[in-house]
């Protein structure tokens, strides 16, 4: 029910405005934390997101609990001791496409694109600028963006005892497939 209310509101906020809406309800997101020593990384395939090809404005939001491990017991450490995700159950991003200009979604081909915004982890809200793809095949976009996070920034600590096995950065990379809302 949660995630229903979540989609219409994205769903309402793009609307409102009469544009050519795009949304996903299956985006990927995943993040490589791990070093030499341990691979540390973990996939969600739930991100719902909204994009305005208008206007460039695109909307992303996560649960913290739908990341999947390849261990259960590193995805309890992580929920219950890095990311608190009863405290701080969602991470969103809320930002625009700055060359917006440059992508002819009537048109196919791959555009390079930049995204600016603000990126909520762990209760913390920083302004971020990360680079991506739009590739437009027919009535659908698929978008992919790759960046790196500093874990300190979002307040996730690192506790001495793992400190050789996990990294102080993430990298974060984020897919969607868009179709056109009707």
């Amino acid at each position: 029910m949660k995630r229903f209310l979540i989609a219409t509101a994205l769903i309402f906020v793009f609307v409102s405005s009469k544009s050519q809406i795009y949304q996903t309800k299956t985006g990927r997101a995943s993040f490589d934390a791990g070093t030499g020593l341990e691979d540390i990384s973990a996939t969600v395939k739930s991100v719902i997101s909204g994009f305005d090809a208008s206007s460039g404005k695109i909307q992303f939001k996560l649960t913290i609990k739908a990341f999947e491990f390849k261990s259960a017991l590193m995805g309890e450490h992580f929920n219950e001791n890095y990311m608190e995700s009863e405290k701080y159950p969602d991470s969103k991003f809320i930002g625009v496409v700055t060359n917006m200009d440059k992508v002819n979604i009537s048109k196919d081909g791959n555009y390079p694109v930049t995204v600016k915004g603000k990126l909520t982890i762990h209760g913390v809200e920083k302004e971020i600028e990360a680079k991506g793809n739009f590739n437009v095949i027919g009535k659908t976009i698929e978008a992919s963006s790759e960046f790196i996070i500093i874990l300190g920034d979002y307040k996730i600590e690192i506790p001495g005892v793992v400190k050789d096995k996990l990294s102080k950065t993430a990298k974060i990379k984020v897919n969607c497939n868009y179709t056109i809302l009707k």
